[in-house]
Formats: C-alpha cells, structure tokens, sequence
C-alpha cells in the first residue's frame, strides 16, 4: 500500500513507546467503568475497566510474539501495510488473519479470549499502524508471553511458525 507517512512519523505523533511483545504502542483510552471481578472469567484477575484501546505499530523486521491475555481483542487498520496475525485457539486451530484494505485483508480482526496470537509485517519496508481495542480492558495481570519450548510442545504442528515469532 502507498502511504505518504512513514512509521517514524506514527511513533513521534502519537508518542508510541516500546511494548514489551514488540513494536511501539501508547494507551489512548481506558474505560471509567469498572467491572468487578465476580462479573468476569475465572481468567481475569481481579476487576477490569470495562475497555481499553491503544495505538500499536509494526515494522517489517519486528514481530509481535505469541501472547495470550483474558478478554476479546479487537483489531483495527488505520494506516501502512497488511499485517499479518496468527491466531491459535485453544483447540489447536491455526487461522491467519490479513489485517488491512489491499487484495483478501479486512480492516477489522477479532481475536478471541484464550488464544495464542502473535503478529508480523511480511512486506519489506514497511509498517503497519492500527489499534487495538480489549474488552474487558487490558491488564497486565491477564497477559501471557509464551515459552517458546512450552508452546511447541502444546502444539507441535506449528513448531516453525512458534519459533518464528517467540523470543523465550
């Protein structure tokens, strides 16, 4: 895709910061609302803002590693290229979601609660600027990174693909 912005411009407008799965991100919204911990899963950990959403980008080189969290994460494009999200459900199902506006991408991806999911650029060059929306809201109480060994291990179909995109 042709874009006049480059990923330096995203990181220095929107003061994107280092997240520690890869890439750049800054919290922009998080829900007043409470919702207290009898009202979630067993997988939550204590109460949550109802919603949070963040500005998260990537650039071809980096990747965003295997990582699980609690809640529903929903995935919105809004500048760059496809960007490639890889889902493993619990069940062991591998689906490879295109997030962005050319060819088979959709520019809005959900991620279910419990699933494995990690997230690259596969275009040399380029970036992929977009946000992420979790409801319940994220915290960091309810996030996974995964074990690269542990992971294989559960789901050794995907082995390759597992140490791709780990960096434990």
């Amino acid at each position: 895709m042709t874009t006049q912005n480059t990923g330096k411009y995203w990181k220095d407008k929107l003061h994107l910061t280092s997240h520690v799965e890869g890439g750049s991100f800054s919290e922009v919204f998080r829900s007043d609302l409470l919702l207290p911990q009898e009202s979630l899963t067993k997988h939550h950990n204590g109460s949550r803002n109802a919603m949070t959403s963040i500005y998260f980008m990537l650039e071809y080189g980096d990747f965003s590693a295997f990582h699980r969290i609690a809640s529903d994460e929903v995935w919105h494009h809004y500048d760059g290229d496809t960007l490639c999200i890889y889902e493993i459900k619990p069940n062991g199902t591998l689906t490879k979601h295109l997030l962005g506006i050319e060819g088979s991408a959709l520019p809005f991806v959900a991620i279910a609660a419990g699933s494995w999911f990690a997230s690259r650029v596969e275009e040399p060059g380029s970036f992929t600027l977009c946000g992420c929306t979790v409801a319940p809201g994220f915290d960091f109480a309810d996030f996974e990174l995964a074990n690269r060994w542990a992971l294989q291990q559960q789901f050794p179909d995907y082995k390759n693909l597992i140490a791709e995109l780990t960096r434990q």
